[in-house]
């Protein structure tokens, strides 16, 4: 909500474009590669050697992940080198989760945060506790 108590029109703070960026798994493969090297750059050829498609498609998903402002590129020698742009996603994401809450509050039996709700399970999970448990 705004100062004056009137809810912030989601769409103003929903950016197609990082939307549309986190639509690909590939896409989500890559941000999550370079999340867990703690933000450190890796270059293109680091990064597809993490995937299972070609060198050409993983330069393709760094172009639209830097045009959605997800990824920084820097030029090093003769290779670039991507890292995730931190702040900026935190900014976008964490504006987005505080106006849905405030114009649309949970329920009084789940005001605790997502974190402390019980696990959901996923359907791979699911699939799995399934095929143990049969004889």
């Amino acid at each position: 909500m705004d100062d004056t108590g009137t809810c912030i029109p989601l769409q103003d703070l929903l950016p197609t474009e990082l939307f549309k960026a986190l639509g690909d798994p590939n896409r989500v493969a890559i941000l999550c590669d370079l999340c867990e090297c703690r933000g450190g750059p890796k270059t293109v050829t680091e990064l597809a050697a993490e995937l299972p498609v070609d060198l050409s498609v993983v330069s393709r998903h760094l172009g639209v992940l830097k045009r959605a402002r997800v990824l920084d590129a820097e030029r090093n020698g003769k290779s670039v080198e991507y890292r995730v742009r931190a702040s900026d996603l935190v900014e976008v994401l964490r504006a987005l989760a505080d106006a849905i809450e405030s114009c649309c509050p949970l329920p009084a039996d789940t005001d605790q945060p997502a974190s402390k709700h019980p696990k959901t399970e996923t359907r791979a999970e699911s699939a799995n506790s399934a095929s143990v448990s049969q004889p």
